[in-house]
């Protein structure tokens, strides 16, 4: 089958209500991440633009349209945390995101609670599931086809430990839809779920050969 294609070039414009792009790379994971500065201000806020990079070692990621708290916390300290973002917290998520100055506390603003980590200096949120302690690997500027820099950064770390709750593994196996993460789609406000309902599974065909 083929289709009928609207198409642009992202540099003229894209002619639509609203740009597609983070609506078509979607549903995304949050990068819901925790810092602290070199004079130990905590700062906790969501990055749509995250994923999971490797397995060993666990290296994880989040880009940063402009120089924020967050990624001045990460080159000073050189460490962060990744939190589980879920349905049951959305709210105060979104609330960590309001503009605050660098000096209040996302925590405290948002009503979550900080746990020491056991590697890192930045804290946990202790209302989330799932929490990576991460240490920077790699800080990079982004830059466009002709090599310009563009004012992007993209924070990679690696997981030096992890901590989930009990209640998400079954079996020793991690259940992710018990989990209910949280998942960035596009325009200025949507999100979206996930359930069992909506899993199904695919075996690789070199598996199948086995």
């Amino acid at each position: 089958m083929t289709h009928k294609r609207y198409s642009y070039q992202p540099r003229a414009g894209h002619g639509l209500p609203h740009d597609p792009l983070n609506a078509i790379i979607g549903p995304r994971p949050i990068g819901w991440i925790s810092s602290i500065s070199a004079s130990g201000q905590r700062n906790l806020a969501p990055y749509s633009f995250f994923n999971c990079f490797n397995y060993h070692p666990p290296i994880i990621g989040f880009a940063s349209s402009g120089w924020k708290d967050s990624v001045q916390n990460i080159a000073d300290t050189k460490e962060f945390v990744w939190n589980l973002a879920t349905r049951p917290l959305a709210e105060a998520m979104n609330e960590s995101s309001a503009s605050l100055s660098a000096d209040q506390d996302e925590f405290a603003y948002a009503g979550l609670t900080p746990l020491p980590a056991s590697q890192v200096k930045a804290s946990l949120v202790g209302e989330s599931p799932v929490n990576f302690e991460c240490r920077l690997t790699q800080l990079i500027q982004l830059q466009d086809a002709q090599g310009k820099p563009i004012e992007s950064w993209l924070v990679l770390g690696e997981a030096v430990a992890i901590h989930i709750s009990e209640n998400l593994l079954e079996a020793g196996i991690y259940q992710t839809a018990k989990a209910e993460p949280i998942l960035r789609a596009g325009g200025p406000s949507a999100y979206y779920g996930i359930s069992e309902a909506q899993r199904f599974d695919l075996v690789r065909p070199d598996a199948r050969r086995g």
